[in-house]
């Protein structure tokens, strides 16, 4: 991701004559009918297959990156033609800077885990569902259309129901029917919102009856009352889907007994439906309610860090501990969301994308884990460094940028939510800083259990890492390690939407001005790029450690 975007860029004026955000959609649901095509017994063949359209449509995402014009912070790649012209309803399709990243994680999660996992029985089915899922998957992030982006944030919940409870484990029929119900029901609650928003904006404005995001943002018709009761429709349905405490109860169950393939695209993809959805629907659509009502979700998502943290240190279950580390993050990031500034948005949308490659990332590894040693009991495993080193090394790795260790991709994210958020809600933050060492706690202790000590029984004999397997998680490594090294890509893209968006809060929030320091410094020398603070705050946790290095070494 990050070579690429240091290459030669296209600009995305010289781009759009290709329909790219259509195909991103068509090139999965295409290969869904091939697979539906092919003999049922031809394992070899539907996973080329579905291998061969996902890695289609993951190159033509980042295809769309290389493209995206840096400097333009609005719409892009727009697309949008007529569909029921009577009901208001457009093919509206596009992508900014924050919705960008979020296509690219897709495109990339995908084809990974297909190339990682194997399915124990049915494979066409199963290969089919995938292929749906990013389809479905695509459209959440690229939707402008609400009615569109409805259907789209529905036909996900399909696949994933069916991957959970014919390919999972253990009680996994249950698991799939609490994952349904409680992603159905706040979904039914957002699309009476949705209906309500569009109907009372064309009888405020008088103008036709519309879907379009952009217009219903525009327009900001609703008084003060609708729109917090709008607001909290949608709020509900995102609020199950990050999932915020106390809303979160459906997802350590649904990851445990998901199978790894669906576990990683439930924590890298469609965990993030709701936190996007809380960027894109709700500050943009309903500024005045989300910035009075911000310190609801601030509250809840500091509770579910520290919460999560705690549950996630007492877990027995290894898999399960990954789950509940997903919610702590996830509140992170409602943290960044909701102190309504740039670099808490920025960090945001950043920690998106870093929590999505390395808590995918360790679902693979947790699943080979499973394969060879079938348990996830973190008390049967123990010692597995001295057998399977290199495995040791790489999971060592995205263990510790979920940590969020400096030079490593989840510190960016976590730094600027925590920067932007002491700014704007500085109790919270306080409280929220917990959350860090906690997760230091409970990762570095189950790695010890895991992976140190004296190996017993099956476990002295666990394999090493194949050489496939390698090469498959290679290219999460090193978008951890890029990303971690080198966020200004990434930053540079995602920030001046961020800033539109912050400024469209500004323009209708009476009273309101970004949380933080003066956009404008009293002299030149002293602005400061969001890149600027990162390399400064990296460059300080380098020398505390080279410090504790020579204060060890007088000592002796």
């Amino acid at each position: 991701m990050i070579a690429t975007l240091s290459g030669t860029s296209i600009l995305a004026s010289e781009a759009a004559s290709f329909s790219v955000l259509p195909a991103l959609i068509l090139v999965p649901l295409l290969t869904a009918i091939v697979i539906l095509l092919l003999p049922a017994n031809r394992v070899a063949e539907l996973k080329l297959t579905a291998l061969a359209g996902s890695a289609i449509a993951g190159a033509m995402a980042i295809w769309m990156m290389a493209a995206f014009d840096k400097n333009d912070a609005g719409f892009q790649f727009v697309v949008n033609q007529p569909w029921l012209e009577s009901m208001g309803l457009n093919w509206h399709f596009a992508v900014d800077g924050i919705s960008l990243f979020m296509v690219v994680l897709t495109g990339i999660l995908f084809p990974i885990a297909i190339l990682a996992t194997e399915p124990h029985h049915d494979p066409k089915p199963y290969y089919m569902w995938l292929m749906i899922l990013m389809a479905g998957s695509f459209g959440v992030f690229m939707a402008l259309d609400l009615l569109l982006f409805f259907v789209f944030f529905e036909v996900v919940l399909i696949p994933m129901y069916f991957l959970i409870g014919g390919w999972g484990h253990g009680q996994r029929i249950y698991a799939a029917l609490k994952f349904f119900i409680y992603t159905m029901t706040g979904s039914a609650l957002m699309l009476v919102g949705i209906v309500s928003l569009a109907l009372l904006t064309a009888s405020r404005t008088g103008n036709a009856l519309t879907f379009d995001v952009t217009q219903l943002a525009e327009a900001q018709a609703l008084g003060t009352t609708a729109q917090r009761l709008i607001f909290l429709s949608f709020a509900l349905a995102f609020a199950v889907k990050v999932p915020l405490f106390p809303l979160h109860t459906w997802l350590p169950d649904a990851h445990t007994e998901a199978p790894t393939a669906g576990s990683v695209i439930l924590a890298g993809v469609m965990l993030k439906l709701g936190t996007y959805g809380y960027i894109r629907f709700g500050v943009y659509l309903f500024p005045q309610a989300a910035h009075d009502l911000a310190w609801i979700f601030l509250t809840l998502g500091v509770i579910g860090i520290l919460y999560a943290a705690a549950v996630a240190t007492m877990q027995k279950d290894l898999k399960r501990l990954v789950a509940y580390s997903s919610v702590a993050h996830l509140g992170f990031i409602v943290l960044g969301i909701f102190s309504l500034n740039t670099q808490g948005l920025t960090g945001a949308v950043f920690q998106m994308v870093a929590h999505g490659v390395s808590t995918g990332a360790l679902f693979i590894l947790v699943g080979w884990i499973y394969e060879r040693r079938h348990t996830r009991q973190i008390a049967e495993l123990g010692g597995l460094q001295k057998a399977a080193p290199i495995f040791a090394a790489a999971f060592t790795l995205v263990m510790l940028s979920s940590v969020g260790l400096p030079g490593l991709n989840g510190f960016n994210g976590e730094f600027l939510i925590l920067l932007g958020g002491f700014q704007a809600a500085r109790w919270w933050t306080v409280f929220a800083v917990l959350g860090v060492i906690l997760a230091a706690l409970y990762l570095l202790w189950a790695y010890q259990r895991v992976f140190h000590g004296t190996p017993e029984g099956d476990n002295a004999t666990m394999p090493e890492l194949r050489l496939s397997e390698g090469l498959v998680i290679l290219p999460l490594l090193f978008l951890i390690v890029a990303m971690g090294v080198y966020p200004k890509p990434m930053l540079e893209r995602i920030e001046p939407s961020v800033e539109r968006l912050v400024a469209h809060v500004e323009a209708n929030v009476e009273g309101f001005s970004e949380p933080g320091p003066e956009r404008v410094p009293e002299h030149p020398g002293d602005a400061r790029t969001l890149m600027d603070k990162l390399e400064e705050a990296e460059a300080n946790a380098d020398l505390g450690e080279e410090s504790d290095s020579h204060e060890g070494e007088s000592d002796e």
